[in-house]
């Protein structure tokens, strides 16, 4: 590459999206690459003009460590929509001006679902009107649905955070063995798919019970059976821990979070909002068994849990990051790199690069054949699939007794 490139994160951030950032720093920089900027709040502050000179930053090594243990998008996150060309050509045009003052000849952007469309786009765009600049897509998503890719950078350490904190929730609840049961409702991400919530399961080992039923988006939710399953637990335990995801939905297409008081509204993608689900199907068997029942959210704890980030997900997103970079060095353009796995005894997994048209606006589910008959369960086959993303840690550079992170001063600005 004889140009400069900018690389942006964009929508919902998490644990190692960073990574992938110092990924494409470092290889972009081995490869001569003169200016590696990073957008500041994505595509949205690209169009305004909004950079930063990562060399300021990421000059050392030891800066490119911490910024793998940084959580959320050290960039700054962005959830705007590129809307289609048609029509809206001046956008486009703002973008390759920026990309033209800049010298930028590649433009990397680390996301999801909508973050690939934002790639698509540009790229197809290019294409159309003879522009030379080129666009790359990162994968990146907690909620690990994005087709063609084995798996989500984000995804394992989400899990991780997530299978960890079941275990000390079913602790917790184990302690209380005398009176009436105790019921937990754990909420994790997940609008359309139940990855996140289908990682409790990996809580269950020999020092740990595990949750007694997971609830995802994949099946129907049936409030009576809901109840019916919760009734039945308790005349056989004292301790009770379900997991759900936020967007289960019933056979009338209304989220289980809309039985309560839960706040309506859409976000910039036009996505209702989600919210409260555990606390209104606690509600709902406090009200009808008389059991002691919390709903515990775990909402972007989740997916911002550095101090237990899964080394395989921050090796990997790095790797992306590196591969992205070698993509672009080949001259190729609309494409995601993707993860390729090729065996789990042991654990081994690659990268590769697919066409980004094939992964924009689609969704990956948890294959039914991974989920029990009961529909609340979880087959050894996911297990087999997860466990090996979870494996290894990587430990936070501690200052003053709490994890250090590295901040671009362009956004603490901004929040000041």
């Amino acid at each position: 590459m004889k140009g400069n490139i900018v690389v942006g994160q964009s929508g919902g951030p998490t644990a190692v999206i960073n990574a992938s950032v110092a990924g494409v720093y470092r290889r972009a920089k081995r490869l001569g690459v003169k200016k590696v900027y990073g957008m500041i709040h994505g595509i949205e502050g690209f169009l305004q003009g909004r950079l930063c000179d990562l060399d300021e930053y990421l000059g050392e090594a030891v800066r490119v460590e911490l910024l793998k243990r940084t959580p959320s998008a050290v960039l700054g996150t962005c959830r705007y929509k590129l809307p289609e060309a048609e029509g809206h050509e001046e956008i486009y045009e703002k973008i390759f001006a920026v990309m033209e003052e800049y010298g930028i000849e590649c433009l990397f952007y680390a996301g999801g679902n909508d973050s690939m469309d934002t790639v698509k786009q540009l790229s197809n765009y290019a294409r159309e009107h003879g522009r030379e600049q080129r666009f790359i897509g990162i994968p990146k998503t907690v909620d690990n649905d994005l087709p063609i890719t084995d798996h989500c950078p984000g995804y394992g350490s989400a899990a991780k955070y997530i299978a960890a904190t079941i275990k000390e929730i079913v602790r917790d609840n184990e302690s209380y063995g005398l009176g009436k049961p105790h019921v937990n409702i754990v909420e994790t991400m997940g609008r359309n798919t139940g990855w996140l919530a289908a990682s409790a399961a990996l809580a269950k080992g020999e020092d740990c019970s595990g949750v007694d039923a997971i609830y995802l988006p994949e099946t129907v939710f049936d409030p009576e059976d809901f109840m019916g399953k919760i009734e039945d637990l308790a005349t056989k335990k004292k301790s009770i821990v379900v997991t759900i995801s936020e967007g289960l939905s019933m056979a009338d297409g209304r989220f289980a979070c809309e039985l309560g008081n839960a706040g309506s509204g859409v976000d910039a993608f036009g996505h209702r909002r989600l919210a409260g689900a555990a606390i209104t199907l606690a509600q709902m068997v406090e009200d009808r068994t008389g059991l002691k029942t919390r709903g515990i959210e775990f909402s972007v704890l989740q997916r911002a849990a550095s101090h237990i980030v899964s080394l395989t997900d921050v090796t990997e997103s790095y790797q992306c990051g590196v591969d992205a970079v070698n993509a672009a060095q080949e001259g190729r353009t609309g494409v995601m790199v993707t993860l390729v796995r090729s065996g789990n005894h042991p654990y081994r997994c690659g990268t590769s690069i697919h066409d980004i048209h094939a992964v924009a606006n689609e969704v990956r589910f948890v294959p039914k054949e991974w989920i029990g008959e009961d529909g609340c369960s979880m087959k050894e086959e996911f297990i087999e699939y997860a466990r090996p993303l979870i494996v290894g840690e990587l430990q936070p550079i501690y200052v003053d007794g709490l994890p250090h992170h590295l901040v671009i001063r362009e956004l603490m600005e901004k929040h000041a």
